[in-house]
């Protein structure tokens, strides 16, 4: 088993390496060759654990993504964000599931509503990585994001604790207890994230201690989403609120910690994501397996399933968005363009929690009688995962091409950064001169801090123009290239310093990670 789990990550991490080099969707190449793979002779067998797949790899997933996320983008865009978790989800579950009771005989209804709620949410990762390849404009990047964010939640929850579960295994949940336990869950997986954000944000000033503040915050979606699902809340929402809070008040916390952090969640969800979309494509000899001589009426079924879930993705977004009502509308609103909307609508590929949702669905009802179809649900997840991310996966940079939909806000970045730069140096000049005691020994620092403040303004401003007339290159290029030449030398110094004995190897990494963070500040710039 460790000899499997190692070539599983090393595998997946080469191909993801491969897609980086080649320019193309990693979770498509991943899937891919996961398909390829899981009938080559020696490939083992790798079985999807729901409960390691929604414990600890969705969590620390979720809570990356909520860190790097705007708080305030999401909240003006709260309405999409919510239409399209909450509304587009359960209205995928209800299609999917008529669909398939009306398509697989012996179907039962509660079964296929199962099947509904599993394939509902759509998986942003790979749509997000496709769109920030392509540029597409940050709104559009905003409402994409924060609906992955939260239609897990809706999904699982619907899943869970909605009623369609128990009804199937016979326990008589009646509609309005699965709506209250519905709304229960999602409030009190609202609530433990936000005040588990609080706590967490008020023990990080107190410590002080940038490694700790970074140890800490690897514990805080697995702390979230365990705690909540203990009460029967979502886990969820639990861990993306509590990310929301701590990444919107990071300015709060060490400067060490935010480097740490980035650093660190960055590599985490390389290797989680590639892991997840690897495992979807390994999964095809199981599935197949389980459904035996029926495996070709049912991949007819699933692909039909696609469609369904396609068509009321559109169906949804459009009208949502061009049939708003007249009195909710502020006088400034102004509906998005219909491109907008068409790439919305084409982001639905589902992933890995659909397949864990599914896997998860138990071997007997309630009274002791084997699931209904369970065999043929999870295929049926199976088929439409895989056929909404290479349907989508192939095709949505495509779409994004020939719609013309990319980003034109780089300028204004540009500006507003500049702005606000010159803003900066004049508040931390105005800081050096209530400070500066004018002694003479400590002219020269002074004058050294002020230059440094010009000469982060200018280079601001500078990457709003063009280039230099004769070709050359803007004062700011100029200190970069140099600096950065000189760093270099200085490098190749302390290495053979280091080399010859002459200082410690501690005392070297000390001065590598200072010049480092000079390096990647230019870098930067």
């Amino acid at each position: 088993m460790e000899l499997s789990l190692v070539a599983l990550l090393a595998g997946s991490f080469a191909v993801t390496a491969l897609a980086r080099r080649l320019g193309v969707s990693a979770p498509l190449l991943l899937v891919v060759v996961g398909l390829g793979l899981s009938y080559v002779p020696g490939v083992p067998g790798y079985a999807l654990d729901p409960e390691l797949i929604l414990t600890l790899v969705l969590p620390p997933l979720l809570y990356s993504a909520a860190l790097d996320s705007s708080y305030l983008r999401l909240r003006d865009n709260l309405r999409p964000i919510g239409l399209l978790a909450l509304g587009a989800v359960l209205l995928t579950t209800v299609a999917v599931g008529l669909a398939a009771w009306w398509l697989v005989p012996g179907l039962p209804l509660a079964a296929a509503l199962v099947l509904g709620a599993v394939v509902a949410p759509p998986d942003a990762v790979a749509a997000a990585a496709v769109g920030r390849r392509l540029g597409l404009p940050r709104n559009l990047m905003t409402i994409l994001g924060g609906e992955s964010l939260v239609n897990d939640a809706t999904a699982l929850t619907a899943y869970r604790v909605a009623g369609v579960v128990l009804l199937a295994a016979g326990a008589g949940y009646g509609l309005a207890e699965g709506l209250g336990v519905f709304v229960l869950a999602a409030a009190g997986g609202a609530a433990i994230g936000w005040a588990l954000g609080w706590l967490v944000d008020r023990v990080r000033r107190l410590l002080c201690d940038g490694v700790l503040e970074s140890a800490m915050g690897l514990l805080v979606p697995f702390v979230g989403f365990v705690v909540a699902e203990e009460v029967h809340a979502s886990g969820v929402l639990a861990v993306v609120l509590a990310g929301l809070y701590l990444g919107h008040r990071s300015p709060a916390a060490d400067p060490v910690a935010r480097l740490q952090d980035r650093a660190v969640w960055q590599a985490a969800d390389t290797v989680l994501e590639a892991m997840v979309f690897a495992l979807i494509g390994l999964q095809l000899r199981a599935v197949v397996a389980g459904v035996g001589p029926a495996v070709g009426t049912l991949t007819g079924v699933g692909l039909v399933l696609v469609l369904v879930a396609l068509v009321a993705r559109v169906a949804f977004v459009f009208p949502t968005t061009y049939l708003r009502p007249l009195a909710r509308r502020r006088a400034d609103w102004t509906p998005p363009s219909w491109r907008h909307l068409a790439v919305v609508s084409w982001a639905g590929m589902r992933g890995v929690v659909s397949l864990a949702a599914a896997a998860g669905i138990p071997l007997t009802t309630m009274s002791g009688e084997p699931f209904p179809a369970r065999d043929e649900v999870v295929y049926l997840t199976f088929v439409v995962t895989v056929g909404t991310l290479l349907l989508h996966g192939l095709t949505l940079p495509t779409v994004i091409r020939r719609l013309g939909v990319q980003a034109s806000d780089e300028s204004a970045d540009a500006l507003a950064e500049a702005q606000a730069q010159t803003d900066a140096g004049a508040a931390a000049t105005a800081r050096l001169d209530a400070l500066d005691d004018g002694d003479p020994l400590h002219a020269q620092t002074v004058a050294e801090l002020r230059s440094r403040i010009e000469a982060r303004t200018n280079a601001a401003w500078e990457r709003l123009g063009g280039p230099i007339a004769g070709g050359g290159d803007t004062p700011s290029a100029v200190y970069r290239r140099l600096r950065r030449a000189m760093l270099e030398a200085e490098r190749e110094v302390f290495v053979r310093h280091r080399d010859e004995r002459r200082i410690d190897d501690e005392v070297f990494r000390r001065v590598q990670h200072e010049m480092d963070l000079e390096e990647v500040t230019l870098l930067r710039e």
